[in-house]
């Protein structure tokens, strides 16, 4: 199960030199149930290599803020603390696999 990203653990979690892929999302959004299993297989797929997660927007919005997350889902990768490529919208597995895989 891919990680929980919170408000209280994400500079913990994010602080490694190991790519990060973060979910913004909420239960309540369709696209968004499209694009879960597929942050669901790339936590497996990539485990060792890099950390996936999810930040659940309706009840971290400052996560979702700090990072200007205006629609979901949006997904970024982080590297080094910094945002190295970002997605908005419901995108196959395969997408999300080369962007995370670009930095790896």
């Amino acid at each position: 199960m891919a990680l929980e990203f919170t408000e209280a653990n994400f500079a913990e979690l994010t602080s490694t030199d190991k790519p990060v892929l973060v979910d913004f999302w909420a239960p309540w959004c369709g696209p968004c149930k499209m694009v879960g299993p597929h942050v669901e297989a790339l936590y497996t797929e990539f485990e060792g290599k890099a950390l996936v997660g999810k930040v659940n927007v309706d009840d971290h919005g400052a996560l979702a803020a700090k990072f200007g997350v205006r629609n979901i889902p949006t997904l970024v990768v982080l590297k080094n603390g910094e945002v190295v490529e970002k997605v908005v919208g419901a995108v196959s597995k395969d997408v999300l696999s080369e962007k995370l895989s670009a930095h790896v």
